[in-house]
This record gives C-alpha cells, sequence and structure tokens, in this order.
C-alpha cells in the first residue's frame, strides 16, 4: 500500500526547553519553555509579533534556534529542516489553504507524498485512498475539484492530508480564520476527537479566546518574545489570558455609542459586476448605509467582499446599476472623494494605500499634500507642514516608529493601519469603508483601531465595515449583512442579531 502508515505508537509528545531565536540584535524569542503532551490539545496565544510563529517555525526547521532545544518523543534531536520535521512525524496546517484549487482531493493528497510516483496508477491510488478515508473521523469528497469545495471541507482536507502522511504531531495556524463559526466547531472538535483518541497531539496558534477555552487542554502565552504565563484551560479565565497577553497595559475600549441615525449617505441599486473569477456575477441590490451607523458585512472568504471593496473605490467596472454618497452619483474620483468627505482603510493598506519606500509623514500626507488651507492647488511641496501635520497625527494615534522620515514598510501591521487611520480619519468624514482593518495584528493594535472606527461613527459618519472577523462584526455594527455567492444573503438589526443564523447565512444556507 502506498499510503503512508500511520505509527502504531500514537501521539507524539514534543516539547521545547530554553527555546531562543536572535536575528542579529533582536531577540524575537527568549528563553521560551513549552510542553505539548501526548495526546494533549495545546493553544498557542500571543499578540501579533510575540515569538508565537518563530516558535513554531524552530520547531518544525525552518528555523535553527540560537539557543535551546527540540524534544521529540522524550529525545532531544536536531531539526535542520522541514523535511527533518516530517520524517518525525510532526506537521503543520498553515492560516491559509495550500491545496491547489484546479486538483481533486484525490490528486492532491497523492501529489503532496515524496515518494508520488511519476506514471501515477490512479485506480489503485483511489482504491487505497478509499481504504484510508475508511479509518478515518471525517470525510471529504475524493474526485471533487478543491476549487468546488466549501471551506470546511477544505481545512478537513488539510488536516487529512497531514494524517495521510503520517504526522502524529499537528501545528495548527490561526486554523478557523476563513471558516464559519459552525464550520470552525466542527474542524475543531473533529481534531479534538482525534487527540482524545490519543492519535495525534496538537499546537494551536489562535486568537479566539472563545475556541480556547472549547477545545483545549492547556494553554502557553507568549508576550514580546517570552513565556508570559499558562496552564490548564479549565482553571483560566478569557480576562486572566488576556491578562498574561497583554500585562499591565490598558487596553483602549470602543467608545459608548451615542448619536442618532441619519439619512442615507453611501446608496447601491441593482449594482451589477463580475467577479474575481470572471464565472459569477456580484449583485448588490438596495444597498444603504446611513449616517451614524456601522452596517457590518460578514461573510466567508470568495464571496464578494473583496468585489465589493474593489466596486466601491472603481477598482472593479460595474456592468449596471448606480451608486451614489449624498444622493450624488459616485465613480470614487478624488475629487468626489474630497468633495463627498469618502474615506477608505483597504486591507493590507501597506500594500493597498500607501507608497511603502517614502516616509511616515509623507504617506500621512497623501491626501492634502497639494492643497492650500483655503483648498486651491498648491504649486510647491511645503514640506515644513508635511513634517508638522506627520508629528501631529503620529502623536494623536499613538504610531510607533523610529522617525518621520523612516520608510512607512519599516513599521509594523498595526502601526501602519494607526498612520493610515491618521491620515483616513483626520478632518470631517461622511463615509468611512474599510475591510479587514485588524486582520493579524496584535490585542492592543485591534483594540485602539475599533476604537477610532466607534468615534468616527459617533460623531456621525456613515460606516461601512467588511470582516472576516465575526466578533468585530458583532462588537462594532449596528446592522449586519451576510455575503454569500456574492449577493447580500442575509440583514439583520445587531440588537436581534443571533450568531447561529448568521453563521447559517455565512455557510450558503438560506
Amino acid at each position: 500500500m502506498n499510503v503512508p502508515a500511520r505509527s502504531k505508537q500514537g501521539a507524539l509528545g514534543v516539547e521545547t526547553i530554553g527555546m531562543t531565536k536572535r536575528f542579529g540584535g533582536f531577540t524575537a524569542l527568549d528563553d521560551v519553555s513549552i510542553e505539548v503532551r501526548p495526546g494533549s490539545f495545546h493553544a498557542l496565544l500571543g499578540e501579533n509579533g510575540a515569538g508565537k510563529s518563530t516558535l513554531v517555525k524552530c520547531i518544525m526547521g525552518f528555523y535553527t534556534p540560537t539557543e535551546g532545544q527540540v524534544v521529540v518523543a522524550g529525545r532531544e534531536t536536531d531539526i535542520p529542516d522541514p523535511r527533518a520535521a516530517h520524517a518525525m512525524g510532526l506537521g503543520m496546517v498553515y492560516q491559509h489553504f495550500t491545496l491547489v484549487p484546479s486538483l481533486t482531493a484525490a490528486e492532491n493528497l497523492v501529489i503532496s507524498r515524496e515518494d508520488a510516483p511519476k506514471i501515477i496508477d490512479w485506480r489503485r491510488e483511489r482504491r487505497e485512498l478509499t481504504q484510508f478515508m475508511d479509518t478515518m473521523p471525517f470525510k471529504v469528497p475524493l474526485n471533487t475539484p478543491v476549487a468546488r469545495l466549501a471551506a470546511g471541507e477544505r481545512q478537513k482536507l488539510e488536516i487529512l492530508k497531514q494524517l495521510y502522511l503520517g504526522r502524529r504531531f499537528l501545528i495548527l495556524d490561526e486554523p478557523t480564520s476563513v471558516l464559519t463559526p459552525d464550520e470552525a466547531d466542527e474542524v475543531l472538535g473533529l481534531v479534538r476527537g482525534l487527540t482524545e483518541k490519543g492519535e495525534i497531539s496538537v499546537l494551536m496558534i489562535s486568537h479566539k479566546f472563545r475556541e480556547v477555552t472549547a477545545f483545549a487542554d492547556e494553554v502557553s502565552v507568549l508576550r514580546r518574545g517570552r513565556k508570559a504565563g499558562g496552564g490548564r484551560v479549565a482553571d483560566l479565565s478569557h480576562a486572566d489570558m488576556a491578562e498574561m497577553m497583554v500585562g499591565a497595559e490598558t487596553l483602549a475600549r470602543p467608545a459608548a455609542r451615542a448619536g442618532a441615525v441619519g439619512a442615507p449617505v453611501l446608496r447601491l441599486d441593482g449594482v451589477r459586476a463580475g467577479d474575481a473569477s470572471g464565472l459569477k456575477t456580484i449583485e448588490i441590490d438596495d444597498f444603504e448605509v446611513r449616517a451614524g451607523e456601522v452596517v457590518g458585512v460578514a461573510g466567508v472568504s470568495g464571496n464578494g467582499q473583496s468585489e465589493f471593496m474593489e466596486i466601491l473605490t472603481a477598482q472593479r467596472p460595474t456592468s449596471a446599476g448606480t451608486i451614489k454618497v449624498h444622493d450624488k452619483p459616485y465613480g470614487a474620483t478624488r475629487a468626489e472623494h474630497r468633495a463627498l468627505k469618502v474615506r477608505y482603510l483597504p486591507e493590507e493598506p501597506l500594500k493597498n494605500a500607501c507608497a511603502a519606500k517614502m516616509s511616515v509623514a509623507e504617506n500621512i500626507a497623501f491626501r492634502e499634500f497639494d492643497l492650500k488651507k483655503d483648498g486651491s492647488v498648491r504649486i510647491w511641496l511645503d514640506q515644513a507642514a508635511i513634517t508638522r501635520q506627520g508629528a501631529e497625527m503620529v502623536k494623536a494615534f499613538k504610531v510607533k516608529t523610529a522617525s518621520l522620515e523612516s520608510p512607512i514598510e519599516s513599521l509594523s501591521g498595526g502601526n501602519v493601519q494607526r498612520a493610515v487611520l491618521s491620515r483616513e480619519l483626520s478632518g470631517e468624514v461622511d463615509l468611512l469603508i474599510i475591510s479587514n482593518p485588524c486582520f493579524g495584528l496584535d490585542f492592543t493594535a485591534v483594540a485602539e483601531i475599533r476604537q477610532r472606527i466607534m468615534a468616527a461613527r459617533n460623531a456621525g459618519a456613515a460606516v461601512l465595515l467588511m470582516s472576516e472577523d465575526l466578533d468585530e462584526i458583532l462588537e462594532l455594527s449596528d446592522r449586519v449583512v451576510v455575503m454569500s455567492e456574492g449577493r447580500i444573503a442575509y440583514e439583520t438589526p445587531i440588537a436581534s442579531a443571533d450568531m447561529a443564523e448568521i453563521g447559517r447565512h455565512m455557510a450558503g444556507h438560506d
């Protein structure tokens, strides 16, 4: 049989002892010791930049630790590269899918083997894959192209691939970031079942306290490269874990909701556009966002949210319908941005809203660098004014930078977000369009950015928030809509929102 045999020894225990990793003068990981017991489900928490990725990359052989040891099954061992880690039974399921979309599930499994033959006997392989699947606690359709699988099925296939390859210790990197709540619970429940049977051990990187509490046995928390605490999950509250993550820092809280909802600011009627694949149509009918409200657009990745943002920024042409701001036709020109007071915070702003090589001050100045105070066009740049404005915004929005002259690409993700927000929220704002504003950011940055968004809403701005983080949607929104297959599939006021119902529509169940 060509299918890699799972070891009868069962789950592997893995431990790091005094793990330290330095990059020049920067210490990314400092004397970290954690133990994942055989057959346990262990969670790894920490802010962005706390050292989580560095730790697991040392375990998997992507990095060689400066100091410290990895212990596998009770033995100290050197792991020079990922292939050596795989040979020991260690595997990793990444945050983003690594499957080939055009190939079937069966084809993805077979080509993942190091001993995959040059000429494949598919009749034999499918027969042996069927035998393998019969031993698994969950299934995926083997002959369906991955592109046609739901997100939950793709994540199951990523896990099945690791089991198929004989892994007995799995690192899960934010495994539910693109899943609905129901899919997340199903996938993690199945993984939990495998640990309880003693077949695998799991180390899961997560930012979601609910999932840690529901599925993990133990948790370790990193802060600024060091282990800040941990223990049995049953003995820790969410507040305990949050305090370990951020220490004594006081987190900014979203401002209390204030003010009444006003007139419509943004309105779309009968808008049609092609999606990213060119095979489907984005259809937005009778949609509006009013002054003084946050409308949250929820949905699993790939259901049209990115295209919706591109439509509103004129990066994706429409074939029908109208877009209006303050009841005026809107084509997302720079002149219209200014006149109608429209601002944007796109996903991945370093790529989509910045000139990476230019300075922090210059990026902050992009909106008005060529205008005088009276609104007329400036012929010569006023470098002193650019520096002065940059200093004011850096201070007000707590942007951490070595210098105003530093290239903005040198900033951390959270500080890039703060810098772009300082630019987009300066002056009067009537419409704020945001996409995944906190993706990949640390705990403190998330709290501060959400506070800024709520403050804009309270000042009377209409806010359209697109996010794949349902917790973020529920925290900030006055009204929630769900996108599925390129359409608005569901809408509910936040006061009567039900997570299970929202999740059902995110999964495509009308």
